[in-house]
């Protein structure tokens, strides 16, 4: 299993990725050298900063969009909606899971409402 900071760095790199990948721009590249909470925080916000940049009019009819990625020493291609559906969100939310987890495991008192927020009602 990657360490805590990898995990973090991988959740960034899935979120922008699928991102740029649907909106069929290049995926900003960010050096993984992340070593302290300030850092990984930083990291996240730039990650949340890029995607904010993206507008639904670049994710639009995307769910045909061919995607190629490379997996290893392989090229994987998909088109939109799978790549979405079944790997880019299982993946994040793997990475993100897994942070989480080793969180819990090192006796960080953090709950299911810190990782999935509060209840939105409505």
């Amino acid at each position: 299993m990657f360490p805590f900071v990898r995990q973090l760095q991988l959740t960034a790199d899935f979120a922008k990725r699928a991102g740029a990948r649907l909106a069929g721009i290049e995926v900003p590249k960010f050096a993984d050298t992340e070593a302290t909470f300030d850092e990984l925080k930083a990291r996240i916000a730039k990650t949340v900063d890029f995607v904010k940049t993206l507008t639904p009019a670049q994710i639009d009819d995307s769910e045909n969009r061919d995607i190629t990625i490379p997996i290893g020493d392989q090229r994987q291609s998909f088109q939109g909606q799978p790549y979405l559906l079944h790997f880019a969100l299982p993946n994040f939310f793997f990475h993100a899971t897994t942070a989480y987890d080793i969180l819990r495991h090192c006796g960080v008192e953090v709950g299911k409402r810190d990782f999935i927020g509060p209840l939105a009602v409505a």
